[in-house]
């Protein structure tokens, strides 16, 4: 439980923690709230020589309307998204899901840009920023670039990130107060998901249904062909593979996930 040596460095702003992420490439990770990144050091999982601690970064952290979307500020805590009277407003999937996520003392550490860019199936904000159909902002040393939420998540804890960018922001599309929902299905609460799934405008996202979050886009055709909640949610597996573990076998999470969508549309509506 004792991670690799490593040398610590503290980044003053994204263009100083872009830099040094260009300067050590694959052996440098971004720090924020350490959640996710150190228990895998702990565990040998991950090994990087150089820790960047962007915590400190002050203007990485803001909920504020811009257009048609809501900009959120990747580092921003997840206990500042569940509270933040904007994305209850304009964006409520987000603020929702993020109540759902480990423990308070998590929420108050945790961010919204480590937890997506961490990439684990399993999690429950890149459930929502998928089905939000949100786009992700993307810093390297040759500046600014948008990537769509479909495109960002590739595997497990695998992104469309360069290995010298950074994830800046996270833009969703404003929806209102209506039709948002979240279920998860969980052996504790503060667990990950054995199964999640995360639903706004239509959209459907499910969390630990392969090796990335994935849209069920069987059951949003069928919605929009006019099928009832139950025909809709009825094809939700259609062509996921669920990881097999002590929790839960393939058959039953694709089960559970026919079964939250169901739950998940009903609420939304």
């Amino acid at each position: 439980m004792i991670p690799p040596a490593f040398d610590y460095v503290r980044a003053g702003s994204v263009d100083e923690a872009v830099s040094l992420l260009h300067e050590h490439g694959d052996d440098a990770k971004l720090l924020a709230g350490g959640h996710s990144l150190l228990p895998m050091m702990k565990l040998r999982f991950a090994f990087p020589s150089v820790l960047v601690d962007i915590g400190h970064i002050v203007d990485g952290s803001y909920v504020r309307v811009e257009g048609d979307e809501v900009a959120i500020g990747a580092l921003t805590r997840h206990a500042e998204l569940v509270g933040s009277a904007v994305l209850r407003t304009e964006a409520p999937l987000v603020a929702l899901v993020a109540g759902y996520v480990g423990d308070p003392q998590i929420r108050n550490r945790g961010t919204i840009g480590g937890s997506v860019a961490h990439a684990d199936p399993a999690a429950d904000l890149p459930a929502a920023v998928l089905a939000s159909d949100a786009t992700l902002v993307a810093q390297g040393p040759g500046g600014r670039r948008n990537i769509g939420a479909a495109e960002f998540f590739e595997g497990y804890f695998e992104t469309a990130l360069e290995p010298d960018e950074m994830l800046v922001e996270i833009r969703v599309p404003r929806t209102g107060t209506a039709g948002a929902h979240y279920e998860k299905f969980t052996r504790r609460a503060n667990d990950w998901a054995i199964v999640g799934v995360a639903t706004v405008a239509g959209r459907v996202a499910l969390a630990n249904m392969g090796g990335a979050p994935l849209r069920a886009e069987a059951t949003e055709a069928a919605l929009v062909d006019g099928a009832s909640i139950e025909d809709a949610a009825a094809l939700a597996a259609e062509g996921t593979t669920p990881v097999e573990d002590m929790h839960a076998d393939g058959e039953y999470r694709q089960h559970l996930a026919r079964v939250l969508t169901r739950r998940a549309l009903a609420a939304a509506s």
